[in-house]
């Protein structure tokens, strides 16, 4: 199969030069950081780092497809209850590898999906308004079971299911993905005999879509999870060797951090040349932002570490933030993902021979263009000393997706030991939940809604 590959070419000092660009020589000093980093994380993996072995674990891979085997045809509807890393990786693998338009499609086997990753009440209450439970299946997915927006859906979904269908059939209409062994709805699933699959320890959200999590409703909905795996696996074995150049995890990450550490550029653009791949890239901005950003290295110092994504899609975001990109400040780096060979062939035809404008085109295809506007901001980016990396994809395949994702983990797994800071931990989400727990009454939070309520300023200024 068809190997990604990561081209950095554009990064290096001899291409944009040494301000903005990164030398051999600081590529070699990070060589011996970057092995020893690597042996940290690999000494985890079966510790407390078990999302590394996802792609191997094959008894729950079959176990997910035996489910989705005995779902096929029964509902025209599979609706993810969940937020964050219990949501992004979905969207970001559904978009990527099925068709666009696979809701409005004839339904045959395979449903729908919707990710209500929202608990805006006009988004909850249109799918009230549009959706009927009783053709629906309802994945709930929180690893602690007291993710408020998640439960709140739970909890409404729930009873909706119960006054169409009977509180004995609703169960069939809910499947929940939590903790092995502990949390509110691991005690839920024992009340109610709901069908449920484990988060495994080891394995936190942004890091989850290779677990139950993500393949739960993908393969629910037609999703080649055995080819995602297998991409996944791939590039495990890939990124195992200890020598820089020769590990694209390990390359990605030296130059993410050289780029923000040492030639100032705090903002990671994605730059997606491809529809499908998109979504993608809100899924890495979740795993790099959360898992980066922190404000405290791991023995206590404050750094506020972290580089700040930026997603944009090209060659749309060429008509909408390229002139930034091209003259603004030199605080960014970019990474194209490119795909080499779309899956479809479409002709632009001939017409208006006499108007040089238009001509042009006709008899070439739409993927001429498409790449021809791909390396026009390319080779533009390059010439204006702006430094950017490409993965190309041979194609948009569960195989390709999977190495991706894959190789991204573990890049920004090295990337927290070259940071210093926990890269598993997410301290600033964490109080924002407290904060919503307390302002909700939640039970064991009235000091901290006592706090919020006397630092509230006493005078609104409002225009």
């Amino acid at each position: 199969m068809a190997r990604l590959e990561l081209d950095y070419t554009n990064a290096l000092s001899e291409v944009v030069g040494a301000q903005h660009g990164v030398t051999p020589q600081e590529l070699d000093a990070l060589a011996g950081p970057s092995r020893e980093a690597l042996r940290a994380i690999q000494a985890r993996r079966k510790v407390d780092l078990r999302w590394m072995d996802l792609p191997h674990e094959t008894a729950m891979h079959e176990r997910v497809l035996e489910y989705a085997g005995r779902m096929a045809g029964r509902f025209e509807n599979v609706v993810v209850l969940g937020i964050g890393g219990s949501a992004l990786g979905t969207i970001a693998l559904h978009s990527a590898l099925n068709s666009p338009y696979h809701n409005f499609e004839a339904r045959g086997p395979m449903p729908r999906l919707f990710v209500l990753d929202n608990i805006d009440p006009d988004l909850v209450g249109e799918f009230l308004d549009q959706f009927d439970p009783a053709q629906t299946l309802f994945n709930v997915i929180s690893k602690s079971g007291t993710t408020a927006e998640t439960m709140a859906q739970f909890l409404l979904f729930r009873e909706r299911l119960i006054e169409r269908l009977g509180h004995a059939a609703h169960v069939e209409h809910i499947c929940v993905t939590t903790d092995e062994r502990k949390g509110v709805l691991r005690e839920i699933v024992k009340r109610e005999g709901y069908e449920s699959f484990p988060v495994p320890d080891g394995v936190g959200g942004r890091f989850s879509v290779l677990s139950p999590v993500g393949l739960v409703p993908l393969a629910l909905v037609g999703i080649d999870i055995k080819g995602v795996l297998k991409g996944a696996a791939d590039m495990d074995e890939r990124c195992r060797p200890e020598d820089l150049r020769a590990n694209p995890a390990l390359l990605h990450a030296a130059l993410q951090w050289t780029m923000q550490s040492k030639k100032h550029k705090p903002m990671a653009v994605t730059m997606s040349y491809s529809q499908r791949l998109a979504l993608v890239g809100d899924w890495y901005a979740q795993l790099l932002a959360e898992s980066l950003g922190k404000r405290k290295s791991r023995d206590g110092r404050d750094v506020f570490a972290g580089p700040t994504p930026v997603r944009a899609l090209g060659v749309t975001d060429q008509h909408s933030q390229m002139q930034l990109y091209m003259e603004g400040p030199f605080d960014k780096w970019f990474t194209f993902l490119s795909v080499e060979q779309p899956d479809h062939a479409v002709t632009i035809p001939s017409a208006y021979a006499d108007l040089e404008a238009v001509s042009y085109l006709g008899g070439r295809t739409f993927t001429e263009l498409f790449h021809a506007e791909r390396d026009g901001a390319r080779v533009a980016l390059t010439e204006a000393g702006r430094p950017n990396v490409t993965f190309r994809f041979p194609g948009v395949s569960p195989h390709s997706v999977g190495q991706f994702l894959q190789l991204l983990e573990l890049s920004v797994a090295v990337m927290g030991e070259h940071y210093g800071i926990d890269a598993f931990d997410q301290p600033g989400v964490e109080a924002g939940k407290i904060a919503a727990y307390a302002l909700m009454g939640r039970p064991g939070f009235e000091a901290r809604r006592a706090q919020i309520e006397s630092a509230s300023p006493k005078r609104q200024h409002v225009v």
